[in-house]
C-alpha cells in the first residue's frame, strides 16, 4: 500500500509538474517507516500461524496465489513507478526543447518575414537613378540653384554636381558639399580636371571658321581656334609665343568682352582691308586699326562663346576638341598642338 501511494504521489507530482519539498518528503518518510514497522509485525504473526498449518518449504495454493498476487502487484507497482519516473524524465527532458521551440519558431518566422520583405522590397536603384534623386535633394536644400547635371564618380557614394563649368561633390544623402579638385590617390589622377576637359570639349568641325581671322605659318598642319579680345594682355602673350613656333594655323574668333573699346577695335579689325595684319599689329605692336564700318560676326561670336561657357580670353580650342583657358608657355603649347593633331588624325 505504501509503495502504491508513493507511486501515485509521484505520478501526481509528475502530472502536476512539481516536486515535493524537503520538509514534506521527510514527514512522508517518517510516516512510511512507522507504517512499515506495524505491517511487518502483522506479517510476522501471520507467517507464524501459516507455518504451523503447512509443511515446511510448502505453500498452500491460496497462500501461493496471494503471494504471487502480492508480488505481481508489487512488480506492477514497481513498473508503474519506473514508467512514472521515465515519463517524468521525458517531461523534464522535453521542457527545454519545448521552451526553445517558440524561439526557434520566432526565428524561423523572422527569417521568413525577412525573406518576404526582401522579396517585396523594390529593386536596388542604379547609381544613375540615385543621381536623379541627388539633384532633386540638392535643389530642395539650396533653393534657387539649378544643377546642370549630376553624375556618379568612380568612388562609391560620391556624386559630381555641375553648375556651368563649376564642379561640386556630395554624397547620395546630400549631407555635405565639397568644392575643389577630386584626386584619385591611387592613380594620381585629377578627376576634376578630367571632367572639366570633357565638359568643355568642342567638336572642332562645328566651329564657324569662316567667321574667324585666319593666320597660317609653315605648313599650317597644326590647327587651333582661339576666342580673343583685342585688349587682352594674355592674348598678346599668346601671339608672342607663336612668333617662335612653326607649322600651325590659328583661327581667331573676335570676342570683345573686356570693355566698350574692345568692341570698337574688334569691329575695326574685322572691317580692315587686311584683317590678319590688322590683328597682328594690335597683338604684337599695340597699334590700333583705323575706324571702319561693315557687317561683322561679333554678336554671333559672343553668342557662341556664351553657349560654350567661354568666360575669359584667350580660350583655345584644339583640333581634337580639347581646350585650354589662358595662354600657355611654348613647350606646353607645342605639346598640346602635337597631341591634338595626332588624336584628330586617328579619329579621322
Amino acid at each position: 500500500m505504501i509503495f502504491d501511494i508513493a507511486n501515485r504521489l509521484g505520478a501526481v507530482a509528475v502530472a502536476a509538474g512539481c516536486i515535493l519539498g524537503p520538509a514534506v518528503a521527510q514527514a512522508q518518510t517518517a510516516n512510511e517507516a512507522a507504517g512499515q514497522k506495524s505491517e511487518a509485525a502483522a506479517q510476522q504473526a501471520e507467517q507464524a500461524a501459516e507455518t504451523q498449518a503447512v509443511a515446511p518449504n510448502a505453500e498452500s495454493s491460496d497462500a501461493a496465489d496471494d503471494k504471487a498476487a502480492g508480488q505481481g502487484d508489487t512488480a506492477a507497482g514497481s513498473k508503474a513507478s519506473q514508467a512514472g519516473t521515465q515519463n517524468d524524465a521525458a517531461s523534464a527532458g522535453d521542457a527545454p526543447a519545448k521552451a526553445a521551440a517558440p524561439g526557434a519558431s520566432v526565428a524561423a518566422e523572422g527569417a521568413a518575414a525577412q525573406g518576404g520583405e526582401a522579396a517585396e522590397a523594390p529593386a536596388q536603384l542604379s547609381r544613375e537613378e540615385i543621381a536623379v534623386r541627388v539633384k532633386a535633394a540638392f535643389e530642395k536644400e539650396f533653393p534657387g540653384i539649378s544643377l546642370d547635371s549630376v553624375k556618379p564618380t568612380r568612388f562609391a557614394d560620391i556624386y559630381e554636381l555641375r553648375i556651368g563649368t563649376d564642379l561640386l561633390y556630395t554624397n547620395d544623402a546630400v549631407e555635405y558639399v565639397l568644392q575643389g579638385s577630386l584626386i584619385d590617390a591611387h592613380n594620381k589622377e585629377d578627376l576634376t580636371a578630367k571632367s572639366l576637359d570633357e565638359l568643355t570639349r568642342v567638336a572642332f568641325d562645328s566651329l564657324p571658321l569662316e567667321s574667324a581671322i585666319k593666320q597660317v605659318k609653315g605648313d599650317g598642319s597644326r590647327k587651333m581656334v582661339v576666342f580673343e579680345d583685342p585688349n587682352c594682355g594674355y592674348c598678346k602673350r599668346l601671339h608672342q609665343t607663336l612668333e617662335g613656333m612653326d607649322n600651325y594655323t590659328i583661327y581667331t574668333l573676335l570676342f570683345p568682352i573686356l570693355s566698350p573699346d574692345s568692341t570698337v577695335k574688334a569691329r575695326n579689325i574685322w572691317c580692315a582691308g587686311d584683317r590678319a595684319q590688322a590683328w597682328r599689329n594690335v597683338m604684337l605692336k599695340n597699334q590700333a586699326p583705323p575706324n571702319a564700318q561693315c557687317e561683322t560676326p561679333i554678336e554671333a561670336n559672343l553668342a557662341l562663346g556664351r553657349k560654350l561657357l567661354v568666360r575669359g580670353t584667350p580660350a583655345i580650342i584644339f583640333e581634337d576638341g580639347s581646350r585650354v583657358n589662358g595662354a600657355l608657355p611654348k613647350d606646353a603649347l607645342e605639346a598640346r598642338l602635337d597631341a591634338a593633331t595626332a588624336a584628330a588624325a586617328v579619329k579621322g
